[in-house]
């Protein structure tokens, strides 16, 4: 793994020193704490408290010379986006902000960094300016930004619409446009058919289009080989994955709108030895938890587990509405006054009042470091979205025992299933903290169990 830095850190963190910012010590320490968890020198300064963020890019202003800009004011030029990919842009923390002439002025958290200045120096041929800013507000504007860019069109869905996706299947065009229109049928299709999981296969020659729904995977045809490759680039740049790699696996997120609603979809793409099998699963946005759970009875008491300490349990199949139900509890119920935090993978929609984290295995986040550090945070209420291991099983349930409330989501396709998964010895201190169940039996039945039933009728 390439190790993660801020070379205009590095060069001037002894001039910190030396300036009375930090001690050599704190410099020191959180060396040590960059290095361990692969991340760069000025965001664990800034994450410990040790400067805050303003500090530190005067102090940098200061040191090159190098102006610093407030993304929160500034409205960037969007013609310039042409100038620096997303990927460019996310690999360099760099965001283009004008041009005049031939000079292109970018703002980045590292104006150290000469190879990636270098690059984009090399392919635009243009001549670079850079400013100093923060690496959080960069990010955050690249999102906003380039969202604009890489965008599915809005898809119009009417009940009597024949569809089809093959029918947007010309085989000799390798236009960006007709692969988003194809792309675009695959997704119309999906959602007129009520499919929430759908699979890009290269088994043979073509890529084969795969629905799944409840248990049953169909093909809906195939997309021939000479759009396989630029179809999968498209694909994948959508959804902000490398293009250019398919050797290891990738995890990425794309929003779309059907008939004004906005969808979310997770693409996961994992390598076969005969190319990649690329993964869709769409997401519809929350319902108010009252339009998925429709006796109010229900609904306060598990208002009322919510503010106990112990499990919340989200049972149901494969593609239920799991997930679907935990961000409904989780924006609708959570009490004014308590702290809820989520450990994802990657998080399905934006939850304003909860904090919400994404697993990230390429800058060491993974969930042996969530679950050390999510203590600290002091969290009320933690949402995980499913326990794999015994360790996560065995860290879950202890925090129960700090007075915490943990949502979580278990895999059962009835409940003879989750009697029969749940005799495991592994599950026995897990099952005594259970507060109440939620099994969602079908999209308009769901049932619940408080403690008194957990204990009478499954366990």
């Amino acid at each position: 793994m390439d190790v993660v830095t801020n070379k205009t850190i590095d060069k001037l963190k002894y001039d910190l020193v030396r300036n009375h910012l930090i001690s050599f010590d704190d410099i020191e320490h959180a060396q040590e704490i960059a290095n361990a968890q692969n991340t760069n020198l000025g965001q664990v300064l800034i994450n410990s408290n040790l400067i805050t963020e303003e500090q530190l890019l005067k102090f940098l202003e200061t040191m090159l010379h190098i102006p610093s800009v407030n993304l929160d004011d500034y409205e960037i030029d969007k013609k310039c986006l042409q100038y620096i990919t997303y990927k460019e842009a996310i690999q360099y923390k760099i965001l283009p902000l004008f041009q005049i002439e031939d000079t292109l002025t970018v703002i980045m958290a590292d104006p150290l960094d000469l190879y990636s200045l270098d690059k984009i120096i090399e392919r635009t041929g243009k001549t670079i300016e850079p400013v100093l800013g923060s690496q959080n507000s960069i990010l955050k504007k690249i999102n906003e930004y380039y969202e604009l860019k890489g965008k599915v069109q809005d898809i119009i869905s009417k009940e009597d619409d024949e569809t089809n996706w093959a029918d947007e299947l010309h085989k000799e065009d390798l236009s960006e446009e007709h692969l988003q229109n194809l792309f675009r049928g695959i997704l119309k299709q999906a959602i007129k058919e009520d499919v929430h999981e759908l699979f890009f296969e290269h088994l043979q020659d073509d890529l084969t289009v795969n629905f799944k729904k409840g248990d049953e995977t169909y093909s809906t045809g195939s997309i021939p080989t000479l759009l396989i490759s630029p179809f999968v680039q498209m694909l994948k740049s959508l959804c902000a994955l490398d293009p250019t790699i398919s050797e290891i696996p990738q995890l990425g997120k794309l929003s779309f709108n059907v008939n004004s609603i906005k969808l979310t979809a997770i693409i996961s793409a994992y390598p076969i030895i005969t190319g990649e099998r690329i993964s869709l699963k769409i997401y519809h946005p929350p319902e108010k938890i009252e339009e998925i759970i429709k006796n109010q009875e229900t609904v306060l008491k598990l208002k009322q587990e919510i503010e106990q300490s112990g499990i919340i349990l989200v049972c149901g199949s494969s593609l239920s509405g799991k997930t679907h139900l935990v961000y409904s509890i989780l924006r609708d119920l959570t009490p004014k006054g308590k702290i809820a935090m989520t450990i994802e993978s990657i998080a399905k929609y934006k939850l304003d009042n909860v904090r919400q984290s994404e697993l990230n295995e390429s800058v060491g986040f993974n969930l042996d470091k969530a679950m050390r550090y999510i203590e600290f945070q002091s969290p009320d209420i933690v949402y995980f979205e499913g326990i794999a291991t015994k360790d996560g099983l065995d860290f879950f349930t202890s925090l129960t025992f700090k007075n915490k409330t943990l949502i979580t989501e278990f895999l059962a396709d009835n409940i003879d299933d989750l009697r029969r998964k749940f005799l495991y010895p592994e599950f026995s201190m897990f099952k005594s903290v259970i507060n109440c169940i939620v099994f969602i039996h079908s999209k308009d039945t769901v049932e619940f169990f408080d403690k008194e039933a957990i204990t009478r009728y499954l366990f």
